[in-house]
Order: C-alpha cells, then sequence, then structure tokens
C-alpha cells in the first residue's frame, strides 16, 4: 500500500466517521427522543466497550484461556474490582493496566 493510500483511507474514515457524528447531533437537536429511549441510549456505550473488552479477556492465541495463567483475565479482574471500589475511570485503566504489565513482567503466563 502506497503511503498516498494510506492516507487517504485514514482521511476518508476520518470524515466518515465525522459525517455519522453530526448526523445524529443535527437529528437529535431537532427532535425530542422519548424519555424511555433516552434512558436506554445511556447504557450503549458500556454494552459497545464490554463486547469489545470481554473477548479480548478470555481468548488466547485464539483459544479460550480461563486460568490463573491468563494475564489479562487477571488484570480485567483487578480493573473491574479497582472500578468497583473507586468509581474512577483514570484510576481503573492505570490500576488494570499496571497490573497487566506487573503480570506479564514476572511471566505468569504462557
Amino acid at each position: 500500500m502506497s503511503t498516498l493510500t494510506l492516507w487517504l483511507a485514514v482521511a476518508g474514515a476520518g470524515a466518515i466517521t465525522f459525517a455519522l457524528r453530526l448526523s445524529f447531533i443535527a437529528l437529535l437537536g431537532r427532535i425530542e427522543i422519548p424519555p424511555l429511549l433516552g434512558s436506554a441510549l445511556r447504557f450503549v456505550p458500556a454494552a459497545v466497550f464490554t463486547a469489545v473488552v470481554i473477548p479480548l479477556l478470555f481468548y488466547v492465541n485464539g483459544a479460550v484461556e480461563v486460568s490463573i495463567g491468563n494475564e489479562r483475565l487477571l488484570a480485567g479482574i483487578a480493573a473491574v474490582l479497582i472500578a468497583w471500589r473507586t468509581r474512577s475511570v483514570p484510576l481503573t485503566l492505570v490500576g488494570g493496566m499496571a497490573t497487566l504489565w506487573a503480570l506479564q513482567a514476572i511471566g505468569l503466563g504462557p
């Protein structure tokens, strides 16, 4: 892939993302959504994040790995505990990553 093709792909993806987000802002600025739909939409980011992260915690090298040797799963559990106790996104991210790096440094995993 040439450099020009790469930059055109990045610019195109950025333009499409911007247009999609702008369309929702423009649309929702003109209409009033029902309260039930508004309250349901508050949970979409958490649901999408969970759908993306959960498979990354359980799959190691293409296979399901639920054991004490799964560093990502242990770091995810640590992050959940930090989030539960602190309710702080930055502390959760830092704590989860620090746990993962520490477990990788001591070579706990496969």
